[in-house]
């Protein structure tokens, strides 16, 4: 395994080096980095002209100005990275830093969303193959995978972000738009449940009474504006956690394993009440520390009370845990909602920008991180529907193959419960393109997020590469490619690691 590492480190480095040399080549030669300068009637323009020049070494050969962009990007191997400079004479490594930091962060966000909801939906198609699910998730994704990423993101900003922030002005549902929503949860939820057709009406039943009811307390209570949070988030959490990833990783007709997650869950929301005044003000290593020691319980009790399946009641202990330390991100911000809604004059879902400007409760961490995570919202939302439609699709298509499969036939012949085929046999199978699917989907988001970050006004990569493209000036370019090229060519390589984890026969 070690010198297939090696081999396929190897080979990404080349790609990296000879990839570089033709982008650098077709950047010097795209236009006159000058032309600006010579359009000009200004009498101080041949001394501009000339301190750019000097600027920019164009007397230079390029290929002597490749050769030391290359010496200074190997520096990187003792950690003193020089992406150079741009024509303006600023450092492209601070430029870099702040650019990379806003668009890895809506990239990657996107990227986990994707592959989390994708999945789920391409997995239950496949399960329900030729069903009304099946169709409608196979249209849906077809709908959002031919969109072009601008298209969305403008219709977002129009009904995701000014229609709803004028609706939350005064936050109403009518008669007709709660029938319509719980309607088509009903329906989402019939199709997912799999059996008889008293079975799925009930269930839809359920599902229109409850979504509907929902929203009426919503409307009642001016949810909207003012939320109710609270540790009934966590406990809620909790409990449908433990019930979901117990269903899934083991089986519910296993008592220690319902116990032991449940009992992960009690722990963890214990944590929660004894630093109570620690996360009224916290800090990222403090949630972080918070989230390793729920891990460590929920291992200590799967592996103490978890009986014969001991591996799959702690997965699903330990993802009961992430969960409920995401509804404590949830509950906090919905604590802190009114608060920021007023200092945002009404208008949370922002349209431009990462953050907003001179906000005045950036001293606050939840107030700094509602106001980042508002920020994130309609992009990585436009990003994240984009990739969905692919991963279903593939998804899809792969669980299909593997289920036609003679092993997946005797497993069910040997009497496996049906979770068992799935999630041990067949979806482990699946997962060997979908592999392949990610590392690509990732390089293709970046280029996607060009776009986006132009529609929605953020100072991220893609701005980055606009403006140097468009002058003509080959460090920031190169400061782009080596960014999202190199991520591109990590995530390969990756995959590349991850199908011989996977399939240990290709190791060979």
């Amino acid at each position: 395994m070690f010198k297939f590492v090696l081999k396929r480190i190897g080979i990404s480095l080349m790609i990296l080096f000879f990839a570089s040399f033709l982008v650098y080549g077709l950047t010097v030669h795209s236009g006159d980095p000058l032309q600006d300068l010579r359009e000009q009637n200004d009498q101080n323009r041949q001394n501009r002209i000339d301190q750019r020049i000097a600027q920019m070494r164009l007397n230079d050969p390029w290929i002597v100005r490749y050769w030391d962009w290359l010496r200074g990007i190997l520096g990187c191997a003792r950690l003193q990275c020089d992406f150079g400079s741009n024509r303006s004479g600023q450092d492209v490594n601070n430029l870099l830093a702040n650019a990379a930091e806003s668009t890895i962060r809506l990239v990657l966000l996107a990227t986990i969303l994707g592959i989390i909801v994708g999945v789920f939906f391409g997995v239950m198609a496949a399960i329900r193959q030729y069903s009304g699910f099946d169709y409608a998730v196979t249209a849906i994704a077809f709908v959002f995978y031919s969109l072009p990423a601008f298209v969305f993101a403008v219709l977002l900003k129009e009904f995701g972000a000014i229609r709803f922030n004028n609706w939350l002005a005064a936050p109403t549902f009518n008669l007709i738009f709660i029938v319509i929503v719980a309607g088509l949860f009903a329906l989402f939820c019939q199709a997912i449940i799999a059996g008889e057709a008293r079975k799925r009406l009930i269930v839809a039943a359920a599902a229109f009474l409850g979504s509907a009811g929902l929203l009426q307390i919503i409307d009642v209570t001016d949810w909207a504006r003012n939320p109710i949070a609270g540790l009934w988030m966590e406990i809620v959490m909790g409990i449908a956690a433990a019930v979901l990833f117990t269903a899934l990783l083991a089986s519910l007709s296993n008592k220690r394993a319902i116990l032991s997650t449940l009992g992960s869950a009690a722990a963890m929301i214990l944590l929660i009440v004894v630093f109570s005044s620690q996360l009224e003000d916290p800090t990222w290593s403090f949630l972080g520390l918070m989230l390793l020691a729920g891990i460590v319980l929920a291992v200590a009790i799967s592996l103490t009370f978890g009986g014969y399946a001991k591996r799959s009641i702690m997965w699903a202990s330990v993802w009961t845990v992430i969960s409920i330390n995401f509804a404590v991100l949830v509950d906090y911000l919905a604590r802190h909602w009114a608060d920021y809604y007023e200092l945002v004059r009404g208008r949370p879902i922002s349209t431009i920008g990462s953050v907003s400007p001179n906000f005045r409760g950036a001293d606050d961490f939840w107030l700094s991180l509602m106001d980042t995570t508002t920020h994130l919202i309609l992009p990585t939302l436009s990003l994240t529907l984009m990739s969905v439609a692919s991963y279903t699709r593939y998804t899809r298509s792969s669980m299909l193959e593997v289920l036609g499969q003679d092993y997946v036939r005797t497993a069910r012949a040997k009497g496996l419960p049906e979770h068992t085929v799935m999630t041990r046999h067949a979806f482990r199978n699946a997962l060997l393109p979908i592999t392949t699917i990610v590392a690509f989907d990732f390089a293709s988001l970046i280029g996607g997020a060009v776009i986006t970050e132009k529609v929605f006004g953020w100072k991220g990569m893609g701005e980055l590469f606009e403006t140097a493209l468009k002058n003509v000036d080959p460090d920031p370019v190169m400061a782009f490619f080596m960014v999202t090229g190199g991520i591109a060519v990590l995530m390969n390589m990756l995959a590349d690691i991850m199908y011989a984890y996977i399939d240990p026969r290709i190791r060979r």
